[in-house]
């Protein structure tokens, strides 16, 4: 696979519950988490005393993570509903030459920053809030 382009990594979110999803407009840089917790069954009779994990045991779980300018108002206006409601709704994290990932989120974090002479940054935070569903690239 060839070197990818960061800006090609999208962020949608369903606005509607309808399964119409929008791209969150502004967005410079974005990202994308997946992490699993173990489970640690190690005991005396471990080979060697070495760690021991249950397989499959742990909780996983993923993080989307972006910043940017807001420069949308339908967008601006659906992320700050849905942090303000403590919605979770779907979003699609869409990896070019990988795949999409989609599944309920929770938007947990909606920073805001700006010098005088510069533009309204934010940054937003999202960690998964339910099963989450892959599919891959074309």
């Amino acid at each position: 696979m060839a070197a990818q382009k960061g800006k090609d990594l999208l962020l949608r979110i369903d606005t509607t519950g309808a399964g119409d999803f929008v791209a969150v407009a502004g967005l410079r840089a974005r990202r994308v988490a997946f992490n699993a917790e173990t489970v640690d069954v190690t005991d005396q009779d471990s080979a060697g005393r070495w760690r021991e994990l249950l397989e499959g045991a742990g909780v996983r779980r993923a993080s989307l993570s972006g910043s940017g300018i807001f420069r949308d108002a339908a967008s601006d206006a659906a992320i700050r509903g849905v942090f303000f409601d403590g919605a979770i709704r779907s979003w699609q994290a869409i990896l070019p030459d990988f795949g999409t990932v989609e599944g309920p989120f929770q938007l947990v974090a909606l920073d805001y920053s700006g010098e005088q002479d510069g533009a309204l940054l934010y940054e937003m935070t999202l960690e998964s809030a339910g099963a989450l569903a892959f599919s891959g690239a074309a």
